[in-house]
C-alpha cells in the first residue's frame, strides 16, 4: 500500500496547480494592511461589542475600556476600517456603524487572528529562515496562544454547527480532544450533553492556561480537564491515566498534519493512537489538507495560501486527502461518514476501530 501519494519533498515546484488570476499589487499592499486593521479591532473588543450592536458610540467604547486607551489610535484604526468598507462614521465621525461587509469581516475574523496574530513574526521572518539567521521553534516563534484562540473562533463560526450535527450521531460518555488549544470546543460539546464529560488536550502551556480559564468561564471545572501533554504520550503520565482511560471517543481538529511531520513515525500514526486510547472505539477527526494539484480555481481561496506558506516555513510537510484516508486504513479506522469542514480543502472523518 503507497501510504504518501506526493511525497512533500518530491512536490514540484508549479505543483499550486493552475494558475489564479494574479493578485494586484494594490490588492496585495492594501490586502496586508487591512488584516492587520481587522485584527486590531478583534484584540480591542471592538468587534465583538458590533455583533452585540451594529452601533458602536466611540467615545463611550473608549472610556469603557480604560484609562490607558488611547481614543486617538482607536479612531484611526476605525477611519481606516470605514475606508475598507467595514464601517460607516457617522454623526460627525463619532459613531461606527457596522456595514454588511464588516458583518462578513466579523464572521470571518478567526482567520485573522490566526495569521496576524499567530504567524505574523513567521511570515515575516520569512528571509531570515531562508537564510539561516533565524530557525523556527528556536530564534523564530508563533503565538501559540492567537493560534489557539483563531481556531476557536473559527469553530464558532464555520465548524460547531456541522461537528454538532455529526456528534448527535455519536454516543459517549467521555469525550477526549486533542490539540485542543483554550478549550473552546470540548466546553461547548460536553456543556450540551449532560452526563458526559470531556480532556483538553493539548502541548501548548499558553494555550492550556487559556484553556483552565476557558472551563472555568463556562462552569464546567467538574466535567472538563484541559492537561498540558503530548497526546500520543499522555496515557504513560500516571497522573492522567485514569481519565485516559475512560475516554471511549476521541476527536482532534487540525492538528493531525503536525503529528504526521515526521516520515519515521508517519505510518504507524494512527496505530499509536489508537494505543494511546484503548477504551477509544470512535475517532472524529479532521485537518486541512494539501489542495489538490488540479483545483483550477480562478482565485486563491481564503486561508489556503497562509496555511500552506505558514507549514512551509516551519518545515511541516502536508498531505492529500488520499494519504489520510490510505493511513486510516493501515490503523484499522474505517470511515462511517466524511463531510467538508468549514474552511477549503478540510474535511471532518467519523471513523470506527476495528
Amino acid at each position: 500500500m503507497t501510504l504518501l501519494h506526493t511525497p512533500p519533498d518530491a512536490l514540484p515546484a508549479d505543483w499550486y496547480g493552475a494558475a489564479p488570476a494574479p493578485i494586484g499589487v494594490d490588492q496585495a499592499f492594501n490586502g496586508y494592511v487591512a488584516a492587520t486593521v481587522v485584527h486590531t479591532l478583534d484584540r480591542l473588543g471592538v468587534w465583538d461589542r458590533l455583533a452585540v450592536e451594529p452601533r458602536l458610540d466611540i467615545t463611550d467604547f473608549v472610556r469603557s475600556a480604560g484609562p490607558a486607551v488611547r481614543e486617538r489610535v482607536v479612531r484611526e484604526v476605525l477611519r481606516a476600517a470605514a475606508v475598507c468598507g467595514w464601517l460607516r462614521l457617522d454623526d460627525g465621525g463619532d459613531t461606527a456603524v457596522l456595514t454588511d461587509a464588516g458583518r462578513e469581516t466579523l464572521h470571518m475574523r478567526g482567520y485573522f487572528t490566526w495569521a496576524v496574530g499567530g504567524y505574523s513574526d513567521v511570515f515575516s521572518g520569512a528571509a531570515r529562515l531562508a537564510t539561516g539567521e533565524a530557525t523556527f521553534g528556536d530564534t523564530l516563534l508563533r503565538d501559540e496562544a492567537m493560534v489557539a484562540l483563531g481556531s476557536g473562533q473559527n469553530d464558532r463560526s464555520f465548524m460547531s454547527t456541522t461537528l454538532d450535527d455529526v456528534l448527535d450521531g455519536i454516543d459517549f460518555r467521555t469525550l477526549a480532544d486533542l490539540g485542543s488549544g483554550i478549550s473552546a470546543r470540548v466546553s461547548r460539546v460536553v456543556g450540551a450533553r449532560p452526563g458526559t464529560r470531556g480532556l483538553g488536550l493539548d502541548i501548548s502551556g499558553p494555550a492550556t492556561e487559556l484553556g483552565h480559564r476557558t472551563i472555568a468561564e463556562a462552569g464546567l471545572q467538574d466535567r472538563v480537564r484541559a492537561i498540558r501533554a503530548d497526546v500520543l504520550d499522555v496515557c504513560h503520565r500516571e497522573a492522567h491515566r485514569d481519565a485516559i482511560a475512560e475516554v471511549d471517543t476521541v476527536m482532534s481538529f487540525f492538528l493531525l498534519h503536525d503529528l504526521l511531520a515526521d516520515p519515521a513515525t508517519r505510518p504507524h500514526l494512527f496505530t499509536r493512537l489508537r494505543e494511546a486510547f484503548p477504551a477509544a472505539r470512535t475517532f472524529v477527526l479532521a485537518d486541512t489538507m494539501l489542495r489538490p494539484e488540479a483545483e483550477g480555481s480562478a482565485t486563491l481561496p481564503v486561508f489556503s495560501l497562509g496555511y500552506e506558506l505558514a507549514h512551509a516555513l516551519m518545515g511541516v510537510p502536508l498531505h492529500t486527502k488520499e494519504t489520510y484516508e490510505d493511513l486510516f486504513a493501515a490503523a484499522g479506522l474505517h470511515p462511517v461518514r466524511t463531510v467538508p469542514f468549514g474552511t477549503p480543502h478540510s474535511w471532518l472523518y467519523v471513523l470506527e476501530a476495528r
